[in-house]
């Protein structure tokens, strides 16, 4: 059983979603983005996103990309991506890096699952390439048993997920709505139906991510999908705190929030006990 698998194993077995929390790699600077990610699994995250950032993203909203672009002029490299994915691991989270394809493809398919492996991370999450794409990077990924994470959305087919899903080894990652990344005021409607959708075609867990804020909103979430991911709000804590000390408790109080509303409401939407 793979990191990911047992984490959402666990926490089905405690009747609640898993909690996702992203950040990326070199925010606002290598150590400090370490110390912070550690802080989230410290307050209750359960899985680590760690972000390579990207010059040109094809899905994140503003607050991503002012971090995402703080963490390249600091010299972030998805060398350092996948050190600091290694560093967050030895928490004890399952551990996975968020990247567009490029990068990885640049590094090396093999060298890039390799290395993450060697480093204790467990999966991928790639959300601009497409399973007709991804032949060597299946292959890379097989031999090194690192999950493969795809995206799907509202407006995908059902057999359009099927076929993602099917390529999926970790979970699949419904976004919640169109568009990118950033915190909402509300989650779209269309998550719940799109994760009745995914379920009847994989037994894969289904994960909801883009606009995830409030515990509230986590809650809401964790009554029907089995995670709950949340990146921007988590971004927009640390870009607005004076110093890394505040950031630290910020992000640790919205990770408590949150871990408590994923909690607040079993799966199958009775109460937990």
């Amino acid at each position: 059983m793979t990191a990911l698998a047992d984490t959402f194993a666990r926490a089905g077995a405690e009747g609640r979603a898993a909690l996702i929390g992203y950040l990326p790699a070199g925010f606002p600077n290598r150590d400090d983005s370490v110390r912070l990610m550690r802080a989230m699994v410290a307050a209750g995250v359960d899985i680590v996103e760690v972000g390579l950032p990207y010059s040109d993203p094809l899905m994140d909203g503003p607050v991503i990309q002012a971090a995402a672009d703080q963490a390249l002029r600091g010299g972030t490299t998805p060398a350092d991506v996948v050190a600091v994915a290694g560093e967050v691991a030895q928490s004890g989270a399952a551990t996975v890096v968020m990247s567009y394809w490029n990068p990885v493809e640049r590094f090396g398919v093999e060298a890039f699952a390799r290395d993450l492996a060697a480093a204790g991370g467990c999966g991928v999450i790639t959300p601009d390439l497409t399973p007709e794409e991804s032949a060597d990077w299946a292959e890379a990924t097989a031999a090194y048993d690192i999950d493969r994470i795809y995206l799907v959305a509202p407006s995908s087919t059902d057999q359009r997920l099927r076929t993602v899903s099917d390529a999926c080894t970790g979970f699949v990652y419904a976004a919640s709505t169109m568009g990118v990344t950033g915190a909402r005021s509300s989650v779209s409607g269309a998550a719940e139906s799109l994760v009745a959708r995914v379920r009847a075609v994989t037994d894969l867990p289904v994960a909801v991510g883009l606009g995830v804020s409030t515990g509230e909103q986590a809650a809401e979430i964790a009554a029907y999908a089995d995670g709950v991911i949340v990146g921007s709000a988590f971004i927009r804590l640390v870009l607005d705190a004076p110093g890394i000390d505040e950031a630290e408790a910020a992000v640790t109080g919205l990770a408590r929030e949150l871990a408590a509303g994923v909690r607040r409401r079993r799966i199958d939407g009775g109460p937990v006990t």
